[in-house]
């Protein structure tokens, strides 16, 4: 079985583990991005138009001999209205409130894609061509003592980050934080930031939890709630990620 390095909290090797099979999972980008797309999908809320919209008026037509168009007027104007050519006349073709954008995947599928996006967070080069940045001689996975889950101050996580050789992330996603293009910057998500180290933790009441969440682009989360979207945002595997002992333990019960 493999082994993998243990870095303390000063950012030095205190150890090995044994990393868990799940690592060794196949590779599957294809059942990865299906799992991810599913997510988004079933997240969709339905929305349209009232079923009566832009149909709301007393009209009538003035028929031929007019030189005129033969479209919907108002009965007591000559405005038209109702047909989808004109002014205030409602949608030709408007999205159903009724469609069921709901996609289903299979049990075993997610499970391949869950597995197949953790195997991703264990491999160099899929993290690296995922775009992240960090030292060659960081091994992976990387794995962390539990005692870096009781840290709740930003600036301690930040300067482990950077004693392990992966501080570079965090100034990438710093540096890359844009303003939204489009309506999205009037709705309360004004800035987009790109996706940074993924911290997982055993337990939920962490301090580690308020620490990270100061920094840009981190996530912190529990072994049982990870799932292909947050290993793989955008349906990108390779994320950056670190597990703390006591995780990597649990992921060790875990059968394929």
């Amino acid at each position: 079985m493999a082994q993998t390095n243990v870095y303390s909290v000063k950012g030095e090797v205190s150890g090995t583990i044994d990393v868990p099979e799940v690592f060794s999972s196949e590779y599957r980008p294809d059942i990865i991005k299906k799992a991810i797309l599913a997510a988004a999908a079933n997240k969709r809320q339905p929305y349209g138009p009232s079923e009566r919209s832009g149909m709301r008026h007393s009209v009538s037509t003035w028929g031929k001999g007019r030189g005129v168009a033969r479209v919907q007027r108002l009965h007591d104007g000559r405005r038209a209205t109702e047909s989808p050519n004109n002014v205030t006349g409602r949608r030709a073709h408007p999205p159903r409130p009724e469609r069921i954008w709901e996609q289903k995947v299979n049990k075993k599928e997610l499970r391949l894609a869950r597995f197949s996006a953790i195997a991703a967070t264990g491999s160099a080069d899929c993290v690296k061509d995922r775009g992240h940045q960090f030292d060659d001689s960081v091994s992976f996975p990387i794995v962390i003592d539990d005692e870096f889950q009781n840290i709740a101050s930003t600036s301690e996580i930040n300067e482990i980050f950077d004693s392990i050789g992966i501080g570079y992330d965090i100034e990438r996603a710093k540096e890359g934080r844009k303003i939204r293009a489009g309506r999205g910057k009037m709705r309360n998500r004004r800035y987009r930031t790109p996706v940074s180290v993924l911290i997982v933790v055993s337990e939920r009441e962490a301090p580690v939890f308020k620490g990270a969440s100061n920094l840009p682009g981190v996530d912190v989360e529990t072994v049982d709630t990870l799932n292909a979207s947050i290993l793989a945002p955008g349906g990108d595997a390779g994320r950056l990620t670190v597990y703390t002992r006591s995780a990597i333990s649990k992921m060790g019960e875990w059968t394929q």
